[in-house]
């Protein structure tokens, strides 16, 4: 049978992985991992030394590691940061993947984490195929109403070309945007986080590590639309979280 997914919604296991008992475990964890990303131990064998350390599912080492932030990425990602009202009349390149699902994910009510870095992230996959959802065309009207009032020079849209339907999703979104007069541009690039990153003098709509690490500036905008749209957003805050010092995102 054909697979239909109408949400981007939460796994079943969430309520039980994300719980409030879970919580103590999972920001000590966090902390753990910020520790050690700090003073520069692999990721990816530091993830494992602490899921297994506090015995996490797959869904819990997901969550924490999209959380995760070492002190001296913490500190640059601040330094690089723009809030909503410095983008008008900039060039705004929004990662695409990266931004809706995200915010598909919110309006689904699936948990989102916010990351010691202060960033919006979900741990929803795609599995190599985008999937449109209910949830799809009024997120991007929250986009749309949020660039419609900030009035940057241009928006463009970047998508993952080898990810199934980017195509079709492309189409959809450019066709929707000449129907309202958004004033969109959507691509599909094999490497967009690199694509993003490399286009000098534009502001960065992302919320992946590499992108915001890579980018001149940056903007935390799922952060600023799910504060202010949606209310009953599943949020988990992990902001307060340490690296080296106690610290506190100003974002």
């Amino acid at each position: 049978m054909p697979h239909k997914q109408n949400h981007r919604g939460a796994n079943p296991r969430d309520a039980k992985s994300f719980s409030d008992k879970q919580l103590p475990d999972l920001k000590q964890a966090l902390e753990h991992l910020n520790y050690l990303l700090s003073r520069d131990y692999n990721p990816k064998s530091s993830l494992k030394l602490v899921g297994d350390r506090f015995r996490f599912t797959e869904r819990q080492r997901r969550a924490i590691a999209h959380s995760a932030c070492g002190e001296k990425e913490l500190k640059e990602r601040r330094a690089k940061h723009v809030s909503a009202d410095q983008i008008a009349g900039k060039k705004i390149a929004v990662d695409g993947y990266n931004q809706l699902i995200t915010m598909e994910a919110a309006l689904s009510k699936a948990p989102v984490f916010i990351g010691t870095d202060g960033c919006y992230r979900d741990i929803a996959s795609v599995h190599g195929t985008y999937r449109r959802v209910e949830e799809t065309i009024p997120a991007l009207e929250l986009f749309a109403k949020f660039f419609e009032e900030m009035n940057p020079e241009k928006v463009l849209w970047v998508f993952d070309k080898p990810i199934s339907n980017s195509g079709r999703l492309k189409q959809m979104i450019q066709t929707l945007a000449d129907e309202k007069g958004w004033r969109w541009d959507v691509t599909l690039d094999f490497n967009p986080d690199k694509y993003i990153a490399e286009k000098e003098g534009w502001i960065a709509v992302s919320s992946d590590s590499w992108v915001l690490d890579n980018s001149d500036q940056w903007l935390n905008l799922n952060a600023y639309l799910i504060d202010k749209h949606v209310p009953d957003a599943w949020l988990i805050d992990f902001e307060n979280i340490k690296t080296d010092n106690e610290c506190k995102s100003g974002m």
